[in-house]
Formats: C-alpha cells, sequence, structure tokens
C-alpha cells in the first residue's frame, strides 16, 4: 500500500477511535454527553460533533459552559511541530483555499456569534513548536487560547502585536471581533499512539459494556464499523439510538462487570488534554476557575477556598458509600489533601486512577506484597537554623533533592533539618509497583517523620515536597495525622513564574 494510503488511513483509524471514545460515553448514565455525531459540524470542525446536557456541560477556563464540542483530528505519521503562523495556511490542514483560522470564523459567525456555548478544536500529534508565540497562548488546562496574553496591550510589533496583525489582516477584522474567534479556537496537542488510543479505548469499552477486542488482535472492528454506519447515513447518535446501533451490530456486552461500570467522583484543578473527567465522573469538584492554567489565581484560595470544598464534597460522597473511586487531575498538594480528608481512619475503601504506565485504580491492597518492591532510603541534613521545623524531599520519580535544598534556604523557611528520601534503585517513573507498594512507602515515610518530629511543639510544621504520582501523594495525605502539622510545595512545571516552588495547601 503507497505511503500516502497508508497516512490516511492511520487518519481515519485516528478520527474513528475518539469518536468511540466520546460515543461510547452514551451508555454511561452518569456522563453529560447526550449526543456525539461522526462527520457532521461547520467545516473544517467536522470530524467529531459532542453535545453536553445543558444543566451538565463541561465548563472552560472562565467557568463558562460549553454546550457543543466541534473536533477536527490531524494524524501525521511522522512528528513535526507548527506554530501560529501556520493558523493562515490552508496546506496546513491539507485545503486548497480556507485556512484553520478562516474556518473558525466561519464556525464562529455561524454557531456561536457571541463567542460563547461552543468550541471548535483541532485535535493533533503533531507539537506546537519550541518559542513560537502560539505555545504561550495555548492554556493547557483548556486547550483555549489565552486572551489576556493576545490582547495584552503592547504594539503590533510586540511578540504577541505580530500575532495579532496577523490573524487580524488575515481574517480582515478588528480587534475586538478576532477576540471572539480567539475564544471559541481550541488547540490540543496528544502524545498518544493509535496503539495507546486504543488501549484506552479498551478501557472505555470495558466500562461501558462494549464488546471488547484482545489486544493481540490485528483487527479492531471499531475502525471499520464506524465507517461502515457513515456510509449508510447513520453518523448521528443520542443515548437511544446508539444503544440500539450496539445491539444490531452485536457489540452490546450484556455481562459487563458491574464493578467496571460503578459510579466515580472526580476531582481537578487543570484540565487534561483529551480526557474530560466530568465524561467519566458521576459527580465533579471542579477548581479550574481558582488557577490560571496551573497557577493558583490568589494564594489565598488554597486554604479560604479550596479546603473547605474538598471536605464539603469528600464528606458528602464520603457519607453515601463506604466505597469510594476517585479520579484526580489535580495539584500534588490537592491529591495530599484529598487523602488527609479520606484518612486510614475514616473506614472507607478508596481506589484512585493513576495514569502512570498505563490507567489503572490503586488502592492500598490491591496486589500482595512483594519483598522485591523497591524500598526507600533516607538521608538527612542539618542546616543549624534556629527553627524547629522540618522539610521532606520525596524523589520517587525524579530527583528533587538540590532543588529542595536551594529553596528551603532562599525562602528562609524555618527548617533545622532536611530529610531526603529516594528509592535504593534511584528515582524512576516505573519505581512504583502498585497502589499497595505506594501505600507502603507511604507509610513508611510517615513513620520516618513521626520518629523524627516526636517531642516538637505542635506549632512547627513538616514541609512536604513530592515528585511522584497522585496516588502516592494521596496515600501520604492518608497519614497526615501521623506527621502531623505540615506544608505542601507546588512545582512550576511551566517555568513561567521563575521555575523552583511554591507555598499550596496547608494542614493544621
Amino acid at each position: 500500500m503507497a505511503t500516502a494510503n497508508v497516512a490516511r488511513r492511520h487518519g481515519d483509524d485516528f478520527q474513528a477511535r475518539l469518536f468511540w471514545l466520546k460515543a461510547a460515553s452514551l451508555l454511561d448514565p452518569q456522563s453529560p454527553i447526550i449526543s456525539v455525531a461522526y462527520e457532521r459540524g461547520p467545516k473544517g470542525f467536522d470530524d467529531i460533533r459532542v453535545e453536553f446536557d445543558p444543566d451538565r456541560a463541561r465548563r472552560d477556563h472562565e467557568g463558562k459552559p460549553i454546550y457543543k464540542e466541534h473536533i477536527q483530528c490531524k494524524w501525521h505519521t511522522t512528528a513535526g511541530s507548527f506554530g501560529y503562523e501556520d493558523l493562515i495556511n490552508p496546506d496546513f490542514i491539507n485545503a486548497n483555499r480556507f485556512s484553520l483560522l478562516q474556518r473558525a470564523h466561519d464556525a464562529q459567525k455561524n454557531h456561536a456569534l457571541d463567542g460563547l456555548g461552543c468550541q471548535f478544536k483541532l485535535l493533533t500529534n503533531w507539537r506546537l513548536t519550541k518559542d513560537d508565540p502560539l505555545q504561550d497562548l495555548v492554556r493547557k488546562e483548556s486547550d483555549s487560547i489565552d486572551l489576556e496574553g493576545l490582547f495584552d496591550g503592547t504594539t503590533d510589533k510586540s511578540r504577541m502585536g505580530k500575532v495579532r496583525k496577523l490573524w487580524r489582516e488575515h481574517l480582515e477584522l478588528d480587534d475586538k471581533v478576532l477576540a471572539l474567534v480567539a475564544r471559541v479556537l481550541a488547540i490540543a496537542e496528544t502524545p498518544e499512539s493509535l496503539a495507546s488510543l486504543r488501549e484506552r479505548l479498551d478501557e472505555k469499552l470495558a466500562f461501558v459494556g462494549l464488546k471488547r477486542i484482545p489486544i493481540n488482535e490485528s483487527a479492531f472492528l471499531y475502525d471499520d464499523l464506524i465507517v461502515k454506519l457513515h456510509a449508510q447515513g447513520r453518523v448521528q447518535f443520542d443515548r437511544k439510538t446508539f444503544r440500539q446501533i450496539a445491539e444490531q451490530e452485536g457489540i452490546l456486552n450484556f455481562e459487563k462487570d458491574e464493578d467496571q461500570n460503578r459510579p466515580c467522583i472526580g476531582i481537578r484543578s487543570f484540565m487534561h488534554p483529551i480526557d474530560s473527567l466530568e465524561e467519566r465522573c458521576g459527580s465533579l469538584l471542579d477548581l479550574v476557575p481558582y488557577f490560571d492554567g496551573r497557577y493558583i489565581r490568589c494564594d489565598a484560595d488554597w486554604q479560604n477556598k479550596i479546603i473547605p470544598e474538598l471536605t464539603a464534597f469528600l464528606t458528602i460522597h464520603a457519607r453515601r458509600s463506604d466505597n469510594l473511586r476517585l479520579m484526580v487531575d489535580a495539584h500534588v498538594s490537592i491529591a495530599f489533601a484529598v487523602g488527609s480528608i479520606l484518612n486510614v481512619k475514616s473506614g472507607k475503601s478508596v481506589e484512585i486512577e493513576q495514569r502512570t504506565n498505563g490507567r489503572q485504580y490503586w488502592s492500598r491492597d490491591d496486589t500482595p506484597v512483594d519483598n522485591s518492591w523497591a524500598k526507600v532510603t533516607f538521608d538527612e541534613e542539618n542546616l543549624g537554623s534556629a527553627g524547629e521545623d522540618i522539610a521532606v524531599s520525596i524523589a520517587l520519580t525524579h530527583d528533587i533533592g538540590t532543588a529542595v535544598s536551594s529553596f528551603v534556604r532562599k525562602s528562609q523557611l524555618p527548617v533545622k533539618k532536611i530529610l531526603y528520601c529516594k528509592p535504593e534503585t534511584g528515582p524512576s517513573q516505573r519505581v512504583l509497583a502498585s497502589g499497595a507498594h505506594a501505600f507502603l512507602i507511604a507509610e513508611t515515610v510517615a513513620q520516618k517523620l513521626y520518629t523524627t518530629i516526636q517531642g516538637r511543639s505542635d506549632r512547627n510544621r513538616v514541609h512536604i515536597f513530592i515528585a511522584g504520582p497522585n496516588g502516592f501523594a494521596f496515600f501520604l495525605g492518608q497519614h497526615q495525622k501521623t506527621i502531623g502539622p505540615c506544608s505542601i510545595y507546588e512545582w512550576d512545571f511551566e517555568g513561567q513564574r521563575g521555575g523552583g516552588y511554591s507555598l499550596g495547601i496547608s494542614l493544621p
């Protein structure tokens, strides 16, 4: 088969698998998705259309509802990148005449005249070009364009001014109308391969009770099925018609695993690029409006807003069930705080979703204890400070000891001693074998801290720095009563605030 045909087929498979990920949610009664369509929508954004229940619609980064999402999928067989100039080039979307921006403008005029209620998303496996202005404009918590960054008050000769000028002249618009176009435009990068997308879809099929295809089989019927349904003109589905199609095509599994289908609760403080929690959770605490990307808008909100909302949300659900399944797309200090609320004395059986090494659910007893699991070692550094606080650097996935030491010294925290914790095999993305392993390490760290801080005043604190998955932070938080008063710190992943650490949640 010619290379061009292979690339086209892979692109079709990419679109098909993304369609089934959305459409499968129609069998989940907890999902807010009420309609999904294939190859329907405004020109240029017509690969997949998703419609949400108005009362449970997903929210954008400003907290405003998105009732419809129009997705255009662009798959490339080789790696590549793009920037703001490519959005005015028809060749970028394999078009002869109109650019992506022109298509977005047409869609905005016809479907979101006021810039609200709809999102038109380019979903591609190409990456944003390093140091291109577009990289600064695409908000990672929502994939939308940062309007404050784009319209930053600078002249047309500035970095963002050049973007505005190029886009404005290309569309023949003024800044006011350009802002409406930019507001409904979204750009999502996906690092997933076709294989990993198939694995994620397999989990979704199991979750909603659709036929699963063994991963060792080369043929994948879902890739071809939507193409055949499209040829028959059956491309728009609501809950009723999708179930009918599933029954007619023999893909509905009436013996689904009820445990897989039990309701989940979600907490997020940032948006996952291609996996929206509201599509998989029965109830969602959305903390995104408190943040500007990864950064808290107001430092006081950690204590005054986030902790009370977390406590209220989790208490309600803990009273309803002794068995909880959590999905947490949130900052590490929030994951820790969730654990402190659902602590080891709460009497609840808790599973937490973990995406490291493929999606799975961790619990404290999900696997038998294995003596071959990596253990952790501890080193201490006395700073000679007059303070009585302790800092702990927990380096599971990568070594943060130097960064923690530098931050503690420069911040003049009243820290007398830094405790360095790392696996005996060294930090690694694969160091944790399971939830049981993560819980065991969390317990070991908590006990070490307890013995280290004995005899201190209740006013002294433990300053916690974690390089590890949220599942571990949750389990460590479950031992917060043992640790005592503590503060958890956030790393500046995006490097837009000078790098380093900043204070997150503090607990009494």
